[in-house]
């Protein structure tokens, strides 16, 4: 069956305004976003910025950005995460002042651990106390509301003018796309939008103010990995955060295959190499196999392509002992070091490092090293044992999708935890775009949404592969898919527990001899039942379960798949059993 995904979304259109030469401050915040190429911002109405409001909709016509309502602060942040994470290319969320800026605050650090921009407007005010309204305007007023969310953005401000406000957004743009990547947050005061202006600013020239290109590493040190590099007996590339360009994607298979070294990747972060690629050494997992860390502890060489927590993979498999093997670091993730989040992980040792983008480093290495002729045998297939039909498992979803999808194209936006990497090979950038960042529950059904709008003319199939809590937490998502008919999959893996939490509560109670079969209270998410299905339903999707036998899998798939197909948004309960398949 042909894939066709409607290439636009529904706009609300508003009404043709009045012909005036009246101009606000908020008009001229409107038009900056417009020149810096904001397509689209999400949000959940607010006071505080109701004139930007009114700008985005009478003065630019809702286009460009156009609007997104979301029915919860966390999912304007967590859709805009998600588009770029499809797409590599920034949107934008509002929040209302203080309370909405405290509910977007969990997406805000998601979005800072996966080193995605997202320009976060806020507002307050007004600021003059002399101007506010009795009561509600003092309580979404605060002396620094950026504090809230300081320590995970990469940089904040609160403009006091028209003209400030204007070249905050563009430095905050300019900050945020900069790598290493991530949010930043401008705060608009209430007074400042509302108040009448004589003319527009100036509008900045993008072409002038954008992000800096991409810094190359200094050619000695490009020369000196490439000299460790060639002449390494048993070299291992780690592929960790990478674009979505199918070029650098080419470009790191071209570099293994040159130097016939083993590859790893990791289930937490987006697609980097072909999982099913002969030199791609184990699926990837949350936590290193066995024979994972005996390929790191044995290699002379590693090269690591902007890993994650480098520091904690090497003491996995060294343990106590010192590293060995010469480290190449090819990063520039120090920049963005911050000692109230530890999300930097653990410190490396590093014998040669380039601080700089994968993408900017690996062609300048493939060009420069020298082929190795060792042979290195080819991976063996993971062989997996047939998925159970008598009921619901992770890998039964798996062989399900398989079947639905055939030569689709897919993006997977979300894995449930315990998925196993080798349930689903991914071979190509887009496959599959990493987990959510900084572990925040309820993620999932945002992202899904925002990498679904990236994807909406690319003819690929999006993906959520959902957990339960997941899902709860964020299923109102749900609606903005369904009202700007925004085509996605969401197949909530649906074990009706925090089972992550049950190993948890297993582990600590086997360790004091206390009875491990007690595990469950307070994890359970049943007695009464949920109706996922009937949630979804309620929201305008097409929603279907809950299903409990594996024979009924396959068929209720390929119609959320073909559902998809023909541009509508589809919400599976999938009743699997309780378990991990992969650690």
């Amino acid at each position: 069956m042909e894939t066709i995904i409607k290439t636009s979304i529904v706009h609300d259109a508003p009404l043709r305004a009045k012909e005036s030469t009246d101009l606000w401050g908020s008009d001229a915040i409107a038009a900056v976003l417009h020149s810096l190429d904001i397509p689209y911002i999400a949000l959940n109405p607010g006071a505080s910025y109701r004139g930007l409001h009114d700008s985005i909709v009478n003065y630019l016509g809702n286009r460009a950005p156009q609007m997104l309502l979301c029915l919860h602060d966390e999912h304007a942040v967590h859709i805009a995460q998600g588009y770029w994470k499809a797409s590599d290319r920034m949107m934008a969320a509002a929040l209302h002042s203080n309370v909405g800026l405290m509910h977007a605050s969990m997406p805000i650090f998601n979005a800072w651990c996966d080193r995605t921009p997202v320009l976060v407007l806020g507002a307050t005010g007004p600021w003059d106390a002399a101007k506010r309204r009795p009561w509600i305007d003092w309580i979404h007023t605060c002396s620094d509301q950026a504090a809230l969310v300081r320590n995970y953005t990469k940089w904040d401000n609160q403009p006091g003018s028209v003209a400030a406000a204007a070249e905050a957004l563009v430095r905050a743009a300019q900050i945020a796309q900069t790598a290493p990547r991530g949010p930043v947050y401008v705060n608009l005061d209430v007074t400042l939008q509302e108040e009448k202006i004589a003319a527009l600013p100036a509008l900045p020239d993008m072409a002038r103010h954008g992000a800096p290109r991409a810094v190359e590493p200094a050619s000695e040190l490009v020369e000196a990995a490439a000299r460790l590099l060639s002449g390494a007996k048993n070299p291992v590339m780690l592929a960790g955060r990478c674009s979505r360009s199918v070029e650098s994607w080419n470009a790191r298979v071209a570099l293994a295959e040159k130097l016939n070294l083993r590859v790893l990747t990791h289930i937490k972060l987006a697609a980097a190499f072909p999982t099913d690629h002969r030199l791609h050494a184990a699926p990837p997992a949350n936590r290193l196999p066995p024979a994972a860390k005996q390929l790191i502890a044995e290699a002379d060489v590693i090269l690591a392509l902007d890993w994650l927590d480098l520091g904690g993979t090497l003491k996995q498999s060294y343990g106590a002992q010192p590293v060995t093997a010469k480290i190449i670091q090819v990063s520039c993730d120090a920049h963005s070091h911050r000692g109230w989040s530890m999300d930097y992980q653990g410190l490396p040792p590093v014998d040669a490092y380039l601080m700089c983008e994968p993408d900017a480093a690996v062609p300048l290495l493939l060009a420069a090293v020298t082929p190795r002729a060792a042979s290195v045998p080819d991976v063996a297939p993971v062989q997996l044992p047939a998925a159970r039909t008598d009921t619901v498992t992770l890998h039964g979803v798996a062989e399900a999708l398989k079947a639905a999808l055939g030569n689709i194209d897919f993006c997977v936006t979300r894995l449930p935890l315990g998925w196993n990497g080798a349930y689903l090979p991914f071979r190509h950038p887009l496959d599959y775009v990493g987990f959510d960042g900084g572990g925040g529950v309820g993620a999932g059904p945002g992202i899904t949404v925002g990498a679904a709008l990236a994807l909406k003319d690319s003819g690929r199939i999006p993906i959520g592969l959902l957990g339960d809590g997941d899902f709860l937490m964020g299923n109102t998502a749900v609606w903005t898919a369904a009202h700007y008919q925004i085509p996605c999959l969401m197949i909530v893996c649906n074990n009706r527990s925090y089972f992550n939490d049950e190993r948890h509560q297993e582990q600590i109670a086997l360790a004091r001899g206390r009875p491990a079969e007690n595990r469950w209270i307070g994890q359970r998410i049943d007695q009464p039942d949920i109706d996922i299905a009937a949630m979804a339903r309620a929201q305008g999707a097409l929603a279907i379960g809950p299903v409990t036998e594996g024979a009924e899998l396959r068929a209720a798939v390929a119609r959320g798949i073909a559902a998809v197909q023909t541009g509508g948004v589809c919400v599976i309960d999938a009743r699997v059993l309780p378990g991990y398949d992969a650690e």
